[in-house]
């Protein structure tokens, strides 16, 4: 290792070490940590907007360097984290821990490795004379179902110049993907009638309506299995429940009970339509039944959060561009959600590419191998050769 790439590499430690402390758990703010970012783009003298949340107890940070104009490649990611709680850690998971040439730490891989990658980059693409505009898009509660980022696409798309590319920096191994499933989740809410175990007939029972929903999602899950492509895993659109609530005591007939189901469907797969299945089976099959005993019952579907699917061609002249710059033809799809599918919808060109791998991400002792994080610079240095070469 060159004595630049020492100096370089020790820059992207500190900047870790310093992001990993601060909390960013999805229901914490994450101020902290982006005012620490603001000014170290200021003093590198790069301007930055942030786009607060509606309490302003969040922020998102969007920047730009190189020169005015449409184009450019933007370099995005989330700043916030899961929880720990509950799982058993064995190093502090807000402090950087380096040990066999990993970095511990929550969000190591998840994704303040690539924030700290990005970051450690901007003096040298400060420095250059870029024939393009670069661009930094960091978001707040991505891991709550992609909140955050919505008014920061909101900005952009307001905004006078928009980029041309994105690179969402997710653990992937440094392998470029360029596609993934859409999610919908929704929340559904049964509200029956209460009375004693011993007259059940006269009561409205909420859970066992729960149930017959969450049966006829596992018939409407069946239809989906047909339509098929091999570029995912699974290969097709699934449904599942992941959240049940209801009832009091044994001997009450329970008055409510709630569950949480969500979808991941492939891209060219109408979501929306297997909801609309699910609400009219409400509708016209339990509800006339719920109601000849109680008309007060009645069966809600609230949504909770959805982001769209991305599927970017992979013999795009971006896709090219991104396999020379990650140095990998190892084109691949992935199981997991990010906010590419959202940035797509925009109208801008993404890709995602970061260091690490999922199947740390979520984790205890989650972490990101150093040669990740030395790889994922040497992608950024060659991206930021693309941008100052003719």
């Amino acid at each position: 290792m060159s004595k630049t790439q020492e100096t370089h590499h020790a820059s992207v430690r500190s900047l870790l070490s310093t992001l990993l402390s601060f909390d960013t758990t999805s229901r914490e703010s994450n101020l902290k940590l982006i005012e620490f970012i603001q000014d170290y783009l200021d003093k590198l003298g790069v301007e930055s907007t942030l786009i607060y949340n509606d309490e302003r107890t969040k922020a998102n940070l969007y920047a730009r360097l190189g020169p005015a104009g449409d184009g450019g490649v933007m370099l995005s990611g989330h700043t916030d984290v899961v929880p720990v709680d509950g799982q058993k850690w064995t190093c502090q998971p807000f402090e950087l821990t380096e040990q066999d040439g990993k970095y511990y730490g929550r969000g190591s891989a998840d994704m303040k490795g690539y924030l700290a990658c990005v970051l450690a980059m901007m003096p040298s693409f400060q420095s250059k004379t870029l024939r393009m505009p670069v661009y930094l898009a960091f978001s707040y509660d991505e891991e709550v179902g992609c909140l955050g980022v919505r008014s920061l696409i909101d900005h952009l798309n307001t905004s006078l110049e928009k980029p041309a590319l994105c690179i969402i920096g997710e653990p992937t191994s440094m392998k470029p993907v360029y596609g993934h499933k859409g999610k919908v989740a929704m929340r559904c809410k049964v509200h029956g009638k209460a009375c004693h175990s011993a007259y059940a007939p006269e009561g409205v029972n909420a859970i066992e309506y729960a149930a017959q929903m969450i049966s006829q999602l596992s018939t409407l899950a069946e239809p989906l299995k047909q339509q098929v492509d091999d570029r995912f895993d699974p290969p097709y659109s699934t449904l599942q429940t992941g959240v049940i609530k209801g009832g009091i005591a044994l001997n009450i007939v329970p008055e409510f009970c709630q569950f949480d189901v969500e979808m991941r469907y492939l891209p060219g797969v109408n979501a929306q339509e297997t909801f609309d299945s699910l609400a009219d089976y409400a509708k016209q099959t339990l509800e006339p039944k719920m109601k000849a005993i109680s008309e007060d019952s009645t069966i809600e579907l609230e949504a909770l959060s959805a982001y769209p699917p991305l599927l970017t061609d992979k013999q795009s002249e971006f896709a090219q561009w991104m396999a020379q710059w990650a140095e990998s033809e190892a084109f691949q799809t992935v199981a997991f959600g990010t906010e590419g599918g959202l940035f797509d919808e925009a109208g801008v060109a993404t890709m995602v590419c970061g260091p690490g791998s999922m199947d740390q991400g979520h984790k205890p002792d989650e972490f990101v191998s150093i040669e990740q994080i030395q790889q994922c610079s040497k992608m950024l240095q060659n991206l930021c050769d693309w941008l100052t070469t003719e």
